[in-house]
């Protein structure tokens, strides 16, 4: 009959389960053969008790920022720190980079000490990324990258002639082309800064201005005034207005200028339009350097037609030329600010998926 199995088939399939079942109970019951992870121990020697005092923190509160992030136990006895954990090497590599940011006459803080923990595990050098100076303000305060990725913007500054800084809010785009600006002035390798940008309003209209060209452009470059005040004062920058050693522009009003010697910032560049960009981009003298900033998820534009979407993809391969992008990592406010950018990067996403 077909379908029909003989008696002795049945019984080596009985006994093939019952074998097995023998076989998993045993193999339960036998230690594992797979090895355990390696525990790793490190010791650090901090050459002083006052780079001791600063590495710990009050209360040990920068070690305890360094041992939750990895899977380490640190102790600190003497001038010795002892590590122990599977990351004990990455975290002794965190806490020697810190040492050298305390010798380089920095003092530290929570959110330092998170940036370099980060930086870290990014295969970054804390030590050269946290104590690179680019100005110092009027007050004596250096003024510094304190990501990867303003590390990476200025050094793009310093070695192109035009340098494209593309990001969220708050990752220092303008603040750090005014500080190079400031910088480029104070050693004399330009003889002015000029500011302009696009007169676009954030999605309201706020009719017509009163007051001459200065008040009607002041309320759009206000973050690039306040930027300089904290680098010069407010004294330093009446000085630089009245002697025109800083110059404030529209953007329309730049056609037919060539300018020379000139340290130009034009800042909000997501709200020009393609041909004020070409127009803007082709006004450049000898002995001048650009920086343009813009955060391309914040068009104000009419249209949507910015001059800054696809602006690499043009120019890119040009020599002298500069694109840097920063991220949510590089926004430098308070972290809810990094926590809204991530958000609405990631509704972005999936909006477009």
């Amino acid at each position: 009959m077909r379908g029909h199995k003989p008696e002795a088939y049945h019984h080596i399939r009985r006994s093939a389960a019952v074998a097995t079942k023998e076989f998993v109970r045993e193999l339960a019951s036998c230690p594992s053969t797979l090895p355990e992870p390696m525990v790793q121990r490190v010791e650090i020697q901090v050459p002083s008790n006052e780079l001791m005092l600063g590495l710990l923190g009050e209360r040990d509160g920068y070690l305890r920022v360094v041992e939750a992030n990895f899977d380490s136990k640190i102790l600190a006895r003497g001038n010795v720190i002892h590590i122990e954990g599977q990351a004990a090497a990455e975290t002794a590599l965190v806490l020697e980079e810190l040492i050298l940011i305390l010798q380089g006459g920095q003092g530290l803080d929570s959110a330092m000490v998170e940036r370099a923990i980060h930086m870290v595990r990014a295969n970054h050098r804390p030590s050269e990324v946290l104590t690179d100076r680019v100005v110092t303000t009027y007050r004596g305060k250096p003024v510094r990258p304190k990501t990867a990725g303003q590390k990476a913007y200025i050094d793009a500054i310093r070695t192109n002639m035009v340098t494209f800084g593309i990001g969220p809010a708050g990752t220092g785009k303008s603040w750090l082309a005014v500080a190079c600006a400031v910088n480029a002035l104070q050693a004399k390798d330009v003889e002015r800064i000029l500011l302009t940008r696009p007169a676009v309003e954030a999605g309201e209209r706020l009719g017509y201005l009163p007051g001459d060209l200065m008040s009607k452009v002041d309320p759009y470059l206000r973050p690039l005034y306040d930027a300089l005040q904290d680098m010069v004062g407010v004294e330093g920058l009446a000085k630089m207005l009245e002697k025109n050693t800083v110059e404030v522009a529209p953007l329309a009003f730049m056609r037919g200028r060539t300018l020379n010697d000139s340290f130009i910032i034009l800042d909000e560049a997501q709200n020009t339009t393609p041909e004020q960009m070409k127009m803007f981009l082709t006004r450049i003298g000898f002995n001048s350097k650009v920086v343009v900033t813009g955060d391309v998820t914040q068009v104000d534009i009419s249209g949507g037609r910015s001059g800054l979407m696809g602006t690499q993809r043009i120019l890119e391969g040009i020599k002298g030329m500069g694109f840097v992008k920063l991220g949510s990592r590089d926004v430098v406010r308070h972290r809810i600010v990094q926590d809204i950018v991530d958000a609405y990067e990631q509704h972005d996403a999936r909006r477009s998926s």
